[in-house]
């Protein structure tokens, strides 16, 4: 049994997460002391506890110490069972982050899968639909699986109520190389609000062009959703490329003005395009798993986040497969898998 400290390395719920999916994986059981340990209000929260209790159903796992507000808890998979799921969390918390404990299991799976979970679909500290969607599916299409999202009722914070089905056509994986993005084909601004005065939305946009000033005017729009869906307001900028889609994220809160929102989620989408990088900071993550299960591949991106360098200690420790960072000559970052 592998035993995980929750509060080392990025010490919040991603380690949860991606040791489920591990475990699931593998075969093999962990322990995990200190969940969530280097977070201001440490243990299991709602979101969390749906994601190992997703990854518990469809890789028939048991286990202990899985109750809100938990510091430890032991999980034993079984064997990993396709078919169709529902999981709710509850609360705003990520819908996207419940996905990321079942998303590489079920697409390695002996049958095809169907999933809906209901919660956040547009919330801080989350990747939004679109990136799920837009940027992470077509890449684990290149792999070989096909993983479809529809979003079918967003979910803002705090009051959640998002819905997103899912469905796996699962296949093996295949490495790749993904170290060069194509030709710049163009990039968008979506200011969505619900619930919420569009003078928000208007006043997002307006600091967004100051920052992306060579995009056209008509890259930036906003959508107002009906008021059930809300309150909330989310910022989504877009770059495609020749072979990878890029989606930034800003969302509202009270006591944050959009302004503030809107140059903050434009600094993040200028720095991806001045970087040359296929994967930026979101995917950079994401991508481990799949390309350290195909045993071989390699893509370039930006300089490691902490949550990046916390899934390859777990991913080591669970396959030992070791991940080789290096610098190309045109400075990209590149990672790619040790064989």
């Amino acid at each position: 049994m592998i035993t995980i400290d929750g509060s080392e390395g990025e010490g919040g719920g991603q380690v949860l997460r991606y040791a489920a999916a591990l475990s699931l994986i593998t075969g093999e059981p962990f322990s995990i002391e200190n969940i969530r340990g280097g977070r201001a209000k440490p243990g299991l929260m709602r979101q969390h506890l749906t994601a190992l209790e997703a990854a518990s159903a469809i890789g028939n796992a048991e286990v202990s110490g899985l109750s809100v507000g938990s510091d430890a808890l032991t999980f034993r998979p079984g064997s990993i069972a396709p078919g169709e799921y529902h999981f709710a969390v509850g609360t705003a918390g990520s819908t996207c982050l419940v996905l990321q404990a079942v998303l590489v299991p079920l697409m390695l799976s002996a049958a095809p899968s169907r999933v809906v979970i209901e919660g956040g679909t547009h919330a801080m500290a989350a990747p939004p639909f679109e990136f799920l969607a837009h940027t992470l599916l077509p890449v684990i299409e290149k792999m070989g699986p096909r993983v479809s999202a529809k979003l079918e009722r967003h979910g803002f914070f705090p009051r959640g109520g998002g819905r997103i089905l899912v469905e796996f056509e699962p296949a093996p994986l295949r490495a790749v190389e993904l170290t060069e993005r194509g030709e710049y084909l163009s990039g968008e601004v979506e200011a969505i609000i619900a619930g919420v005065p569009f003078d928000v939305a208007e006043r997002e946009l307006g600091a967004m062009r100051k920052v992306l000033a060579d995009w056209p005017e008509e890259a930036f729009t906003s959508r107002q959703l009906s008021a059930n869906e809300g309150p909330g307001n989310a910022l989504l900028a877009t770059a495609r490329f020749e072979h990878v889609t890029e989606v930034m994220s800003g969302f509202g809160k009270l006591g944050l003005r959009a302004e503030k929102i809107g140059k903050t989620t434009a600094k993040r989408m200028a720095g991806y395009l001045a970087s040359g990088a296929f994967a930026g900071p979101y995917l950079q993550d994401q991508l481990l798993l799949p390309f350290a299960l195909a045993r071989g591949g390699a893509f370039t991106s930006v300089k490691l986040s902490q949550h990046t360098r916390t899934a390859m200690d777990l991913i080591e420790r669970f396959t030992g497969t070791r991940f080789r960072i290096g610098e190309r000559e045109d400075k990209k970052l590149l990672v790619e898998i040790e064989r």
